[in-house]
């Protein structure tokens, strides 16, 4: 009787050793991933620097379009997603805008968000 109590004892412990192993190996191994997975400074950095260039490209496209006023137009890039805000005083320009947007080397998409206003407060 004192050996079946043993051998449940120790396969007890056995159990226990396993399960214990498996889980400190799948936490390393989820550790291990998400590092991976999360972007370094110098690629944030990189990224950063890509975006700017590209609204920079954008708006310097909308500036040399021949009788578009971008004094009131904001663009905003994000991984080549390119968002264009603000006020335009003819609705042709709208749409002029995002035409000229999608031309660009890297832009992936556009949204546009520019709408119809009056320029100089509508004075």
């Amino acid at each position: 009787m004192k050996a079946v109590d043993l051998l449940k004892a120790l396969g007890v412990v056995v159990c226990v050793a396993v399960a214990s192993s498996a889980y400190a190996q799948s936490s390393d191994a989820a550790a291990t991933s998400a590092e991976a997975a999360s972007p370094t400074k110098a690629q944030k950095s990189s990224t950063k620097k890509t975006d700017r260039k590209l609204g920079y490209d954008v708006r310097r496209a909308l500036s040399k379009t021949q009788g578009f006023d971008v004094s009131n137009v904001y663009v905003r890039a994000r991984s080549g997603a390119v968002t264009l805000t603000g006020t335009v005083p003819e609705g042709g320009q709208i749409a002029q805008a995002e035409e000229v947007a999608k031309g660009v080397t890297g832009v992936k998409s556009v949204t546009n968000k520019i709408t119809l206003g009056v320029q100089g407060g509508g004075q």
